[in-house]
């Protein structure tokens, strides 16, 4: 794993099939060798910490998430995207893809982001959740989805891998279709410490098997607590893992963990 890796940048976890770092996304990105990774999935900030408030567990909270999630303008926004996605592209194998999710707090600027900087939108998921929180201003819609973009580079000559007999035996025998329901991330997948943004282990492994082999690459470069680390790991690939908060590494690494102790057993 560390021939990925240029130069001095040290990993701040670091095992045979994995590796994380705590740092600044894009330096870290800067370092990592070109076309080394099979698939990328990212879950970037969604800029939507407004001082608004939300519902968890039946008691009203503030949807503020940390300064991560802000952001000054609409232009600076989309800057952050397109730059992150820019460096993602140098990374990803010619054959590979990339996974975004997103809500429409930032989703449309990433999508004109991946256009712009060479990629080709193959599938918009929608991940529509059977258990969202209730809408207390009663004045829209309830939120109860957010949107996954697949997509590879804009190259006539990439042919990006999709597993898709087996994403069709997963689906009793018919072809899987572009909307997945499913539950938030349950209570039992939180057990070593909670991110506000984390997704259920049955997406991220869903997203790996439709678009990897065995022993491949996966990078998230916002990983949070690598539910894309743990998911890899339950598959057999490798991972890489970059977070800014040390919080969310140390969590990552406990989770990571625990599944070696999952192991063994």
């Amino acid at each position: 794993m560390r021939e990925l890796i240029k130069g001095r940048l040290s990993p701040y976890y670091c095992t045979e099939h994995e590796m994380l770092f705590l740092g600044d996304t894009f330096s870290v990105l800067k370092k990592i060798a070109p076309a080394s990774a099979a698939m990328i999935f990212a879950d970037p900030p969604y800029f939507l910490s407004n001082d608004g408030i939300t519902c968890h567990a039946g008691q009203m909270v503030s949807v503020n998430k940390g300064n991560w999630d802000k952001v000054s303008s609409v232009a600076g926004k989309h800057r952050f995207n397109r730059r992150w996605i820019r460096l993602c592209r140098g990374i990803l194998a010619p054959n590979g893809t990339i996974w975004i999710s997103g809500t429409l707090h930032n989703i449309y600027s990433i999508g004109m982001a991946l256009e712009q900087e060479g990629f080709q939108i193959i599938n918009n998921i929608t991940w529509q959740k059977t258990n969202p929180p209730p809408n207390l201003a009663c004045r829209c819609f309830t939120h109860s989805t957010e949107t996954i973009l697949w997509a590879r580079k804009n190259d006539k000559k990439a042919k990006h891998l999709f597993n898709y007999q087996l994403m069709k035996q997963q689906n009793g025998g018919k072809q899987m279709k572009d909307v997945w329901t499913g539950t938030l991330t349950p209570q039992k997948e939180k057990e070593h410490g909670k991110h506000p943004t984390q997704k259920p282990l049955y997406l991220l492994k869903r997203m790996i098997e439709a678009s990897t082999n065995p022993r491949d690459l996966v990078l998230d470069p916002f990983c949070g607590s690598s539910t894309t680390g743990l998911a890899a790991k339950i598959l057999g690939r490798r991972y890489i893992g970059i977070d800014e908060a040390k919080e969310y590494i140390d969590l990552s690494v406990r989770r990571l963990q625990q599944e070696v102790l999952h192991e063994a057993f």
